[in-house]
């Protein structure tokens, strides 16, 4: 078997090293550490932490990239650090304990929303890019975590965004019966390292929103408010809500409302007392009411 070998480089008054290995160690995507209990599972990691100077280790498939202090220059200790790392992993020492890699660890907590009848799930990992409402396992099936979730006979809608998942219920259930169930279930399916969504439904997403009528300049301004000013606020309550359109002679808009806003009772409070009084007063005279669509 080909014994591990290691090249260092780093350029003078840097504070990153960089030590090459010709065989793969460790994740395809980066992996980063602060401190050693963030280490917890990779031997390697601890042990380079347990040197004085170790800040921060970067590690990649074919590559560690320590970030040092400032209390020595590379110069000093990269020739020793790289034969360190070489004994290591030709003595058989462990990159990671207990399969470390096949399980990415998760952690998911429920938060309550302004609609009774949606929960916010929040995960630690981003889940995507992209904001995908569900509104029945047909529509699912490009998400392999939507569709498992639908199974559940107590679940109705859901709505998937950056980092959370959105769920309706029918109100034949009651959150504290069911809520421990789905929680361990979204964290178990993406700590395996299952997909959430495939890429075919982002390209679809993308190729709607290319092929739909050009904004006008004063529709770009509505979508940048509701972008900037609007948006955050509606995904911290598990929701989302897009531009559908102007109408200049009645001087409407209309938006679409997903997730935990769609159906929710103080929605109409939302629109009137928050999103209808922000537009009419960044764009005066021209804002004078604002229609929901339930998406």
């Amino acid at each position: 078997m080909e014994s591990y070998k290691i090249t260092s480089r780093s350029e003078n008054g840097n504070d990153k090293a960089k030590f090459i290995i010709n065989k793969s160690i460790g994740p395809k995507k980066p992996m980063y550490f602060e401190n050693v209990d963030q280490a917890k599972g990779s031997p390697l990691i601890q042990q380079l932490f347990y040197l004085p100077f170790v800040k921060a280790v970067k590690l990649e498939e074919k590559q560690i990239e320590i970030t040092r202090f400032d209390i020595l220059e590379w110069e000093d200790v990269i020739d020793e650090v790289s034969v360190q790392l070489q004994n290591y992993l030709n003595d058989g020492g462990e990159v990671f304990e207990n399969n470390l890699l096949d399980k990415t660890p998760v952690t998911i907590y429920a938060e309550s929303t302004p609609n009774p009848s949606v929960m916010k799930f929040v995960s630690n990992k981003k889940l995507t890019n992209e904001t995908v409402e569900f509104k029945d396992i047909d529509d699912a099936k490009y998400s392999p975590l939507a569709k498992k979730l639908f199974h559940f006979p107590f679940v109705k809608e859901i709505f998937i965004s950056s980092n959370y998942v959105s769920i309706t219920k029918y109100d034949i259930s009651i959150w504290e019966e069911i809520v421990m169930e789905l929680r361990e279930f979204i964290r178990s399916f993406i700590e395996e390292g299952n997909v959430i969504i495939e890429n075919s439904i982002v390209k679809k997403k993308k190729q709607k929103l290319s092929s739909s009528k050009n904004l006008n300049s004063f529709e770009e301004k509505i979508v940048s408010i509701l972008e900037e000013y609007i948006k955050p606020a509606v995904a911290s309550d598990g929701g989302n809500i897009e531009f559908d359109s102007y109408n200049s002679k009645e001087k409407s808009v209309q938006v679409i409302l997903q997730g935990a806003c769609s159906g929710c009772p103080s929605s109409t409070f939302t629109l009137k007392n928050g999103i209808e009084n922000m537009l009419k007063e960044m764009l005066p005279g021209k804002v004078e009411s604002v229609i929901a669509i339930n998406g």
